[in-house]
């Protein structure tokens, strides 16, 4: 495999963009573990193997329990997931899938049960960012490193 396009290099105002976003979340007093959850949700939902490959890394080394990643993706079936972020989780599909229902009202007023007005736009920002990550992701053929 090849990456098609180094976009940082060929586009950094780009990628400096990209990296912004990161930063307003990471000073927005997101749980940092809910945040990486969300990005793997929605990684897994967009078929992207480098950023799905990166955030399993990354919520392994906070020193997440194994059973919590792996069972993100059915996350529904399995206990291990507070009500908090089940509804974040649920949210990350809705957002992720927009096209395919919206976010509902249902939804909406579960989410809300936990998050604030100001959190909930962030936790949209969240999704926003690792979605926008995805696709650039895809789109220029990154893929992750077999580890050695």
């Amino acid at each position: 495999m090849e990456v098609r396009v180094n976009h940082a290099k060929v586009n950094p105002d780009a990628y400096q963009t990209m990296r912004k976003l990161e930063d307003f979340i990471s000073k927005s007093g997101l749980d940092r573990t809910l945040y990486e959850l969300i990005k793997i949700r929605a990684s897994q939902l967009n078929g992207c193997a480098f950023c799905l490959n990166m955030h399993i890394k990354e919520l392994r080394s906070m020193g997440e329990k194994p059973q919590r990643i792996d069972l993100i993706s059915v996350w529904r079936e399995a206990p291990v997931y507070t009500e908090k972020e089940k509804a974040a989780l649920e949210l990350t599909e809705a957002v992720t899938l927009i096209s395919e229902r919206g976010v509902p009202d249902d939804l909406y007023r579960r989410v809300r049960e936990h998050f604030d007005e100001s959190a909930y736009v962030t936790l949209i920002m969240a999704m926003n960012t690792i979605n926008a990550w995805n696709h650039l992701a895809i789109s220029t053929g990154m893929f992750p490193v077999a580890d050695a």
